[in-house]
């Protein structure tokens, strides 16, 4: 198959020496493939471009679209608090205009330290990593002003969470959650008194319980198209202080989602994939079951296989990302906000998984 412009081939060759890497690196052909399974997602013309940009770290976490302003919601990373030695984190909402200017402005909900985000509704679902006088869990918010916030859990069985990171909604209704111990390595929460563990929610019964546990740092996670598999990533390679080591795991876990007496379980625990650069953070699905996730290097892609499909490639990385129109994602890189077009025909999981919980809510 023909490479598109923008694109480049990494040999085999590049890719099991030492110093495959460094010697691979380019800025002008951002799309690297590693499969020509590669092709097919990201087309004929695939691009990317800044469409946002400030000279601070706004945009790092829970980017969630809004199909109905074409708008995403998203979090800045830590920032000083104007006046005060502590730190804070800020929500934004960007809209598109019909030209394709994208304007954006903070909003004030009550959501503290906010981090994972994602579509529940006419609402929307934020992590929030809590503080030193304020239990972390999660926080539901109205999309209209003065964007209305409602706790709807902060604990478990009487002991707060660690510092929530990122969640999912299943069908059923249920809402499976990260808790990593990052806002204590950062400064801004107590000392843990939970292990790194992942849960499962259930809002209408409110039964929570552990489903995954055994993580140095668990952060992302989401479902397989059909909800049979369950990807999870542990950041344990980077703590919240900074501190750095390349033995510990960077890694994504898959699960097979089995069920018991009529409850989830997750079974099975299998290395998916490890990044090469950095760890693997945000990670979602698209409906072919493809599995992409925000690295050191960018947005790497792997099939259902595990099999490395492709980058693509944003100088300085990406934590987190979210599909937006069809054949489109924003990905956030800290200072910059960029606009990835790929094939038409990509849609993400959790879009068509959210349409899908709405028409059914409508019935």
């Amino acid at each position: 198959m023909a490479v598109p412009k923008n694109c480049r081939r990494i040999p085999k060759e590049a890719r099991v020496t030492s110093t495959a890497i460094a010697n691979n690196d380019d800025p002008q052909c951002p799309f690297a493939i590693y499969n020509d399974e590669f092709l097919r997602i990201v087309g004929n013309d695939p691009t990317i471009s800044v469409v946002l940009e400030r000279n601070y770290d706004f945009a790092h976490e829970a980017p969630v679209y809004d199909s109905k302003e074409d708008a995403v919601y998203f979090c800045s990373n830590l920032l000083p608090q104007s006046g005060s030695d502590k730190q804070t984190i800020t929500i934004h909402k960007a809209v598109r205009s019909p030209a394709g200017e994208w304007d954006c402005h903070d909003i004030q909900p009550n959501v503290a330290m906010c981090n994972g985000g994602i579509n529940y509704g006419d609402d929307i679902l934020f992590c929030s990593q809590g503080t030193m006088s304020e239990p972390g869990g999660i926080v539901k918010m109205s999309r209209a002003p003065p964007y209305k916030a409602s706790t709807l859990v902060d604990g478990f069985l009487g002991r707060q969470f660690n510092s929530v990171n990122d969640l999912v909604v299943h069908q059923d209704g249920s809402i499976w959650f990260t808790d990593p111990m990052y806002g204590w390595e950062q400064g801004f929460r107590p000392k843990p008194r939970l292990p790194c563990q992942v849960y499962r929610f259930d809002p209408e019964s409110g039964d929570i319980r552990v489903v995954a546990d055994g993580f140095g740092r668990p952060n992302g996670l989401c479902f397989s198209p059909d909800e049979k598999i369950m990807y999870i990533t542990d950041t344990d390679i980077i703590h919240g202080d900074g501190n750095f080591d390349e033995t510990r795991p960077g890694t994504i876990y898959a699960f097979d989602v089995i069920y018991h007496s009529g409850s989830p379980f997750l079974s099975k625990r299998r290395v998916f994939a490890m990044a090469a650069r950095g760890a693997p953070d945000g990670i979602k699905c698209d409906t072919q079951g493809n599995v992409y996730s925000g690295c050191g290097d960018g947005v790497n892609v792997w099939g259902p296989s595990g099999t490395l499909l492709g980058k693509i490639e944003i100088p300085g990385g990406v934590a987190n990302f979210c599909f937006t129109r069809k054949g489109e994602m924003i990905l956030l890189n800290e200072k910059k906000v960029w606009l990835g077009k790929i094939d038409e025909k990509v849609e993400g999981a959790l879009l068509v998984a959210e349409q899908l919980r709405m028409s059914k809510a409508g019935q």
